[in-house]
C-alpha cells in the first residue's frame, strides 16, 4: 500500500521504499531448476541370427538341395529334409517363416486318425506335437 503525503519529499521517499519492498517480494533467491539430463542412449546391436546349415524345406515340401540322409530316426535335432526322407512321403503342409530365434518351420503330416506337427528352429527339429 502506498501512502500519499502532502509533503512531496516524504511522498517520494515512501514510494521508493514501497517499490523496493514490492520488488523484494517478487524476486526469488532460488535459481531455476536445471533441466534433467537426457537419458544416455546405448546402441544395442541385434543378436546375430543363427545360421542354418544343410538342406532345408521349401514351402512346397521339397528339399532345397540333395540331403545326405544322416538321421536314422525321427528325434529332436534332425534336419528338415531328414524328416521328409524318414517319413517316406511329402508333408501335407509346410509353413516357413522368420521368428525371434531365426528360421522357423512347421511341418504337418495328416495321418489316419491323427495329425503330427513338427516344429523346426534354424533347420533342426525342436519338438513334435501329435493329436
Amino acid at each position: 500500500m502506498i501512502v500519499v503525503s502532502s509533503r512531496p519529499a516524504v511522498s517520494a521517499g515512501i514510494a521508493l521504499l514501497a517499490l523496493a519492498a514490492m520488488s523484494a517480494c517478487t524476486t526469488s533467491e532460488r535459481e531455476p531448476p536445471a533441466p534433467a539430463p537426457a537419458p544416455a542412449r546405448v546402441a544395442v546391436a541385434p543378436p546375430a541370427a543363427p545360421s542354418v546349415t544343410g538342406p532345408v524345406l521349401n514351402p512346397d515340401g521339397t528339399c532345397s538341395q540333395a540331403a545326405p540322409g544322416s538321421a536314422g530316426a525321427i528325434e529332436t535335432g534332425i534336419g528338415e529334409c531328414d524328416l521328409v526322407r524318414l517319413k517316406g512321403k511329402a508333408p501335407t503342409d509346410v509353413l516357413v517363416g522368420e521368428g525371434r530365434s531365426g528360421r522357423e518351420v512347421q511341418v504337418l503330416y495328416s495321418e489316419p486318425g491323427a495329425k503330427e506337427l513338427y516344429f523346426f528352429v534354424n533347420g533342426r527339429l525342436d519338438r513334435i506335437v501329435k493329436s
